[in-house]
């Protein structure tokens, strides 16, 4: 039997990619409307409308980028508030909204399962609430320990109970991909940028939410039932690895001379922190290196991790290493003169790879209309600050070159509505604003176009 809000979501004919698009935008109106609240600042006066909008929009959409500083502006409720966006934003309303329907013990409606399907990139509706309770339970887990870790390594810097709550700050925010950090003075955790539990815990914990909960599931059957990891397990599993240590790689070589960042440090802590910012960019936020002194060459790096981001159906953002994969295979095939491409000997089929073009495409176009357009409201700033903050914020990252607080208000939300679309994702937003799909079986003559 249906649901009241399975009838409701069927009388008002709402489609998933809308659906998920009006939940995201209703959450970042709650969430500025409690961030503009006086009891959410420190000083008692409230963040005008333009400020409340950009923090609350990049705490739901986990990215990380902020105009004031977490930690001396926010009280204990706007620092609260900000987390559960993060919690609420990363996990997804609907895999919540199902849980606690669970709990209430409530029937969930096959429009909910469709909405869950969806969010979590589920190819079929099988095993849907299961799924939903792993995550939430794997998550829990996660943040759990990753809180316990921190919050026992911080007892003696910030004291007991205090330490655990930073360490429960960070872990949420670290998990989620948000990059939100109490530090003070817009610093991250560039003061322990030589602390191989603070860096390793991190960076662990944003693996673990940005390669993908179908990732994990996959991985955690195949321990069960012995059966063979499918290929996108596969594919997420050594690209992610592959994007780690190339871009570890190429910080560790760049910046190796560089006094401002890893030049002065130790052989073992210019590794510990090249594999954190070699990391990070996939879609974490948090920072041991002050970015503004990184070399050019570091930043391009940074800005390409950025753009490629983690894997699906996880806390991650950018264009997702599936679809980067499937580039590389099918330019590969095109090189080698062949019709189709081909993963582990496995043929992929036409429409992903058609998709992981118009996905890639939309998104370079995406980004350099709005670093054109910023590049306008933000006169003075340079070329590659700009595009800096432009990728972070459509990567929901969270890095900055310190041009975000410096914002004109016309640049804070122009970012606002990058972030909203870098979450969403741009092809969800292009079938959200399309009414319906048309079909047609009449097919045009075909005519071909010389190109390259």
């Amino acid at each position: 039997m249906a649901t009241r809000g399975g009838k409701l979501f069927h009388r008002i004919k709402i489609n998933p990619p809308q659906f998920f698009a009006l939940g995201f935008l209703l959450l970042i109106a709650l969430g500025t409307i409690l961030l503009m609240l006086p009891i959410a600042t420190a000083d008692r006066h409230h963040l005008s409308f333009i400020d409340a909008l950009f923090e609350a929009t990049s705490a739901v959409c986990v990215t990380g980028l902020v105009v004031v500083d977490t930690q001396t502006t926010f009280t204990l409720f706007g620092q609260i508030v900000l987390l559960c966006l993060i919690q609420v934003g990363g996990l997804g309303f609907m895999t919540l909204t199902v849980f606690i329907a669970l709990l209430l013990r409530r029937n969930i409606s096959f429009e909910e399962r469709h909405l869950v399907k969806e969010s979590l990139n589920q190819d079929s509706y099988q095993g849907i609430v299961t799924m939903v309770r792993f995550v939430l339970l794997f998550t829990i887990i996660c943040e759990v320990i990753g809180t316990i870790i921190l919050g026992i390594h911080w007892g003696d810097e910030f004291g007991y109970p205090k330490s655990f709550y930073y360490g429960l700050f960070h872990s949420i925010s670290a998990f989620n991909n948000a990059g939100f950090d109490i530090m003070g003075d817009f610093s991250s955790m560039t003061a322990y940028v030589d602390d191989p539990i603070v860096n390793l815990t991190l960076t662990s914990l944003l693996v673990l939410g940005g390669i993908g909960f179908i990732v994990v599931a996959d991985i955690f059957q195949k321990r069960k039932t012995r059966k063979r990891l499918t290929l996108h397990t596969k594919v997420v599993l050594w690209m992610s690895a592959v994007l780690v240590v190339s871009g570890t790689l190429l910080i560790f070589l760049l910046e190796y001379g560089n006094p401002a960042t890893i030049g002065n440090l130790s052989w073992n802590d210019k590794l510990l922190a090249s594999y954190f910012h070699g990391v990070v960019p996939r879609t974490a936020g948090f920072n041991s290196l002050n970015t503004a002194d990184l070399t050019l060459g570091s930043q391009l790096v940074t800005m390409a991790l950025m753009f490629i981001g983690g894997g699906t159906g996880g806390t991650a953002g950018g264009i997702k290493v599936t679809t980067f994969a499937i580039l590389l295979f099918a330019v590969w095939a095109l090189i080698k003169g062949k019709q189709e491409v081909n993963i582990r000997n496995r043929r992929i089929p036409g429409d992903l790879v058609f998709r992981a073009f118009s996905i890639t495409t939309y998104s370079v176009l995406l980004v350099s209309l709005f670093v054109f357009l910023l590049a306008i409201t933000e006169k003075g700033a340079a070329l590659n600050y700009i595009a800096f903050e432009v990728l972070s914020a459509f990567g929901t990252v969270g890095m900055s070159l310190g041009l975000t607080p410096d914002l004109s208000e016309s640049g804070k939300i122009l970012l606002s509505i990058l972030m909203f679309m870098g979450r969403v994702g741009p092809i969800t937003i292009a079938f959200a604003l399309a009414f319906r799909i048309r079909k047609t079986a009449v097919r045009n003559p075909e005519e071909r176009i010389i190109i390259g």
